[in-house]
């Protein structure tokens, strides 16, 4: 079965920056699961192995534009620090999870005070050209609760 609109994939990869640099990789824990075409992964990712198979590798380089976009300079706020999750104690540099209106979203810390923080809201890849090896292990047909709840289910997926 071909990857498509409505399939659970279930892959593995590795993500590198322009350096060459491994950024993450699931090669040594579970494999991702996502349902294809509802917006679970990156839109250049997805479009890249969109009509792949089981079994095959593909490299993906997706510019800033494909992937995390480029960062905006207005993307600056400042947060109260008791906001701030991930960490005792704040620096400059650090990232950290702060809960939005949109749900969970990674920031890094640009300057920390007593009590308030200034925090970049880009997402910490804006502006890079990725690269990703991904190895997809399996494609079937998703469930119709799968596709009405928008996510895969099972094992690297949500469970229910």
């Amino acid at each position: 079965m071909q990857i498509a609109a409505n399939t659970v994939v279930q892959l593995h990869y590795s993500l590198f920056d322009e350096a060459e640099t491994l950024i993450e990789s699931t090669e040594k824990t579970e494999p991702v699961l996502y349902l294809h075409g509802h917006n679970n992964m990156i839109a250049g990712f997805e479009n890249a192995i969109t009509g792949h198979e089981a079994g095959s590798h593909v490299s993906i380089v997706l510019s800033p534009e494909q992937a995390y976009g480029m960062p905006r300079p207005d993307a600056q706020q400042r947060v109260p620090v008791k906001h701030l999750q991930g960490a005792k104690q704040w620096r400059a540099g650090m990232p950290a999870w702060l809960q939005t209106e949109q749900g969970m979203r990674q920031v890094t810390v640009i300057k920390v005070g007593r009590f308030m923080a200034d925090v970049d809201t880009n997402h910490p890849l804006a502006g890079k050209t990725l690269r990703f090896e991904v190895d997809i292990l399996d494609v079937r047909a998703a469930t119709a609760e799968e596709v009405a709840h928008k996510h895969a289910h099972g094992v690297g997926g949500h469970q229910h």
